[in-house]
C-alpha cells in the first residue's frame, strides 16, 4: 500500500472544476445570505426648516434628525449656504453640520462637518452668530419633548 493512500485519485481537470463549482455555490450563498443578516440603518424623514436669511447666508435645520445623545444633549443636522459674493456667478459650496446642543445653556458644538467627525469639538456660545443662534433656539424648541422625556426618565 502506498503512503499516499489519502490522496484522491482524480484528474486535475475534473478536480479543479469540482472545486470551482463548490466555491461558486458558497459565494452565491454568501452574497444572498449576508445582506439578510446585516441590519440596515434606516434614515428618518428629512424635514428641512429654513431660518430667516442673514447677510452671511442662509441656514436650515432638519426636524427629522433631532436625537438625544447619551449625555442628554440634543443633536441636529443643519445646512449652511454662504451668501454669494458680489459679481460671483453662484454662491460658494454649502456645508452640512451635525450639531450637538446644550439647550439649557444655549451652547453648541459641531461634532461633524460635511460628514467628517470633529473629535474634541469645544462648546461655543450660540449668540455670537445670528444664524447659529436661530438654529439652537428653533431646534431646542422643537426638541423640548425629547428633552423633558429624558429628564423624567433620569430624574
Amino acid at each position: 500500500m502506498s503512503s499516499r493512500w489519502w490522496f484522491p485519485r482524480w484528474r486535475w481537470g475534473l478536480g479543479l472544476r469540482a472545486w470551482a463549482g463548490v466555491l461558486a455555490a458558497v459565494l452565491v450563498l454568501v452574497v444572498f445570505m449576508v445582506p439578510m443578516a446585516v441590519p440596515v440603518a434606516q434614515a428618518g424623514p428629512v424635514s428641512w426648516q429654513e431660518l430667516p436669511p442673514a447677510a452671511e447666508g442662509r441656514q436650515w435645520w432638519d426636524r427629522g434628525s433631532l436625537r438625544l445623545d447619551r449625555q442628554g444633549h440634543l443633536s441636529v443636522l443643519s445646512r449652511y449656504q454662504p451668501a454669494a459674493e458680489a459679481g460671483a456667478d453662484r454662491p460658494p459650496p454649502g456645508r452640512l453640520y451635525v450639531m450637538e446642543l446644550d439647550c439649557d445653556q444655549q451652547l453648541y458644538r459641531d461634532v461633524a462637518i460635511n460628514g467628517l467627525p470633529q473629535f474634541g469639538a469645544n462648546w461655543q456660545v450660540s449668540g455670537a452668530d445670528a444664524l447659529t443662534s436661530a438654529v439652537v433656539k428653533a431646534a431646542c424648541a422643537a426638541g423640548a419633548d425629547l428633552l423633558s422625556a429624558a429628564s423624567l426618565s433620569h430624574g
